[in-house]
This record gives structure tokens, sequence and C-alpha cells, in this order.
């Protein structure tokens, strides 16, 4: 791949990521009184993290695939964008389960809270000041660290085994 193809490549896959992390802190999730929109929302964000993992899976099914050249620097970069996606909308679900459902985690507060919690998760560093403590908070905690461990590492894994491999 050309040096300019690949910055270029860079760049958008930047910017990508710059929208998704601004998508992150301003979409409205306000609390919704009535159950009927509550539960439609409950399924478009189902929907949502459905999607991300197929299209996450995709990517890292994809990366061990990929043939050697200008197209695993794509592909690579595709994974990355997809590995951000995958983190912002586990840390969102944190997000709206704490918001809607007070007491179910403790210590988280704010969005920066929730992608603090996701990260943490993903990373398996844990810290314990903020942890699921009700029982929907740890079903969909249980959802991420299964999600982390068996789709976003291995992604992580072979960006870095890929960067690593270039140099």
């Amino acid at each position: 791949m050309a040096n300019g193809s690949y910055r270029r490549d860079r760049r958008q896959a930047l910017a990508a990521c710059a929208l998704l992390v601004l998508a992150f802190f301003l979409v409205p999730l306000e609390s919704d009184p009535n159950g009927l929109r509550l539960i439609l929302r409950a399924a478009g964000t189902l929907l949502l993290v459905l999607t991300v993992a197929l299209l996450v899976t995709g990517q890292v099914r994809r990366q061990l695939t990929a043939p050697t050249g200008g197209a695993e620097i794509r592909s690579l970069i595709r994974l990355v964008v997809a590995l951000v996606t995958g983190l912002l909308v586990f840390a969102l679900a944190d997000y709206v389960v704490a918001n809607g459902r007070p007491g179910q985690f403790a210590g988280l507060d704010t969005r920066v809270d929730a992608l603090y919690f996701a990260l943490t998760t993903l990373t398996t560093v844990g810290y314990g000041d903020v942890h699921a403590q009700g029982q929907i908070a740890r079903v969909v905690v249980c959802v991420q660290m299964a999600f982390s461990i068996g789709v976003l590492a291995t992604g992580a894994s072979i960006v870095v085994r890929q960067l690593t491999q270039q140099r």
C-alpha cells in the first residue's frame, strides 16, 4: 500500500474513532416513563449491541484469514475502529443500566465512569471502585466480559501482533 494511502486510512480511522467517542458523550439517554418506548429503546440497544458484536467478530475473522499486503493494513484499521466501537457500546450499555436502574452499579454515575468501567472490564484490571451490584448489571457485565475475552481481546491481540510484525 502506498504510504499516502496508509496515512489517509489512518487519518480516517482516527476521525471515525473521534466521532464515535463524541457520539458516546452526546447521544441523548434520558429515562422515559413510557413503558412501550422504554421497551423499544431497550430492543434497539440490544439490536445495536448484537450488530456491533457481529461486525467486530467479522473483522476479527477477516483479520485472521487476511492475506498479507495493503489489504491487511486496511483490514487492521477497520478492526481497530470496530474494537473502539465495541468498547463504547458496552460503556453506553453500562451507563444506561446505571441510570435506568439506580443501585445496579456502585460508583458509576457519569459517562466517563461508564467508559472507565468498560475499559477496566475489557482489560481485566478491575480496580473494584466501580462494580456491578444488581442482578441486571451483573448480567450485562457477564455478557461484556465474555465478549471482551472472546472477541475484543482476540482482536486487540491481532492488532498488536500485526503492528509488531510490520516494524
